[in-house]
Parts: structure tokens; sequence; C-alpha cells
């Protein structure tokens, strides 16, 4: 690789000046809208968590192109704003889950009255806020490369978002509007298509992640419970053979899951 000259530097510094001035006011706009949501009663501010998720994103993009301009200008990736970007979208999850709740697979029930907090906010600002983020992995991870020591970090982000972007969406509501007379009908279900794709490739990443690099059970467990959520999914729609096929896959899995584990415990014994 060739090495990068003052001037070339220079060129670059005086390119991002404008974007590290404008990161600074985005980063001063979160702690100012933060204060005031954590001010504000819980059962009010949702629109106002919502929306300090949705300002997030263009501070992700900045971070972003600070790398792609490293690249185009410099030939080399900027790393640290790569972490950055990571750490904004880590943020944006964590006011997500707040909002939603983390859970993976369990009843609607559990959480349904979280989303009281977002109830004024329709399909189409939920969905646009999934796929953005999306795009926003899918850029981070490109910089990064292919290669890149944090490869397997992403499984973790792809997986996060499955999770809130299945949460944020009423079930119950959803159901009801995938009837042929619903006006709603195409946009449920383009995000319910979006939601199980994305579980049932998180779910495979794990368990590409345990058998090509970790060789951790968590990882494995944590792909059965991705297809589990996944297959109550289908359940609570009525899609039986989805289910079924689901059931035998997870019964498939998990009994590769228990074999592993005996043969990682009787080689611990014989190291003993």
């Amino acid at each position: 690789m060739a090495k990068i000259t003052q001037e070339q530097r220079n060129r670059y510094a005086a390119k991002v000046k404008e974007y590290k001035a404008t990161i600074d006011a985005l980063l001063a706009k979160e702690q100012s809208m933060l204060t005031l949501v954590n001010k504000g009663p819980e059962r009010s501010n949702g629109y106002a968590r919502f929306k300090l998720i949705q300002d997030l994103l263009p501070l992700t993009s900045y971070h972003i192109l600070m790398n792609t301009l490293s690249v185009s200008m410099l030939g080399v990736k900027n790393e640290d704003a790569l972490a950055e970007a990571r750490k904004t979208l880590a943020r944006a999850f964590k006011y997500l889950e707040d909002i939603v709740t983390p859970y993976v697979d369990a009843p609607f029930s559990e959480y349904e009255k979280n989303l009281e907090l977002i109830a004024d906010i329709g399909y189409e600002d939920r969905y646009t806020l999934v796929r953005k983020i999306a795009f926003a992995i899918s850029e981070i991870e490109e910089g990064y490369g292919a290669n890149s020591k944090w490869k397997w970090s992403f499984v973790d982000l792809w997986a996060k978002l499955a999770v809130v972007g299945k949460n944020m969406l009423d079930l119950k509501k959803a159901y009801t509007d995938l009837d042929l007379t619903s006006p709603n009908r195409m946009i449920v279900t383009s995000y319910l298509s979006t939601i199980k794709n994305m579980f049932r490739n998180t779910a495979d990443k794990y368990r590409e992640k345990y058998e090509t690099f970790s060789s951790k059970m968590d990882d494995f467990k944590q792909a059965i419970t991705f297809l589990q959520a996944l297959r109550r999914l289908h359940t609570v729609f009525g899609e039986r053979d989805d289910a079924e096929e689901l059931k035998k896959k997870i019964d498939i899995w998990s009994n590769k899951l228990e074999t592993d584990k005996k043969r990682q415990d009787e080689e611990k014994k014989r190291q003993a």
C-alpha cells in the first residue's frame, strides 16, 4: 500500500471538517432529546423516544461516510468512524428495547402493553425504521470487509434488529390487517415477510458462527431460540404448514445440540 502523503491527509481533514461539525451537532441534539425523554412521564413519551431513534440514523450515516471518504481519499479504512457507527446503532437498539422490550421468543401478551407507548405511530414509520437500520448495518458490515475481526459481531446486530422489528409490530392488529379488505394489507405483508426472513437468517448465522468460528453452545442455543420465535410467529398467523416444518427443523437442531454437548463433555473428561 502506498504511503499516505501529508497533502492527502490535509485534503481529507478539510473534507471531513464539516461532517465532524454536523456529527457534534447531532450528538448534542441526541443528548438534549434524551434529557427531555427521561424527564417526561413514561406513558406519554413514546413518540419522543421513537423520534430520538429516528434522529440517530443520520448520525450513523455520517460516521459511515467518514469511513467511505477515508477509503476513497486515503486508501485505508477509518475504523474509528466505523466503531462510532456501531456504537450509535447500539444506542438506537437500547432506546428501542426500552420501548418494546428485547424479548426474543415470548407470548405477545408479555409485551403487548409496551406498544401503547407508540400506538400513534403507523406501520409505515415502523417499517421504514427497520429498513433504515438494516441498511446501516449492511453499510457498516461492508465497511469493515468480509475478513474483518468483527465479522461475527454483526450476527448480534441483525438479531437485535429482528427482535425489535418484531416487537414493534402489534400482532393482534397485524392479524386483522392481513384481511383482503384492509388498506394496510400490503405493508403488513411486507413487514411480516421482512421480519420472518430476519429471524430465519439470524438462526442460520448463529449456527454458522457456532460451527465455523466459536464452537460455543450458547450460539447454537440462540440459533434454536430464533427458530422457535419464528415458529411462534407462524403459529400466531395460522400458518400451520410453516410452523410444522419449523418444528421438524428445531427438533433436528436440538438433537444435534445435545449430541455435540455430549461429545464436548466427553472430550473435557478425557483432557481432565
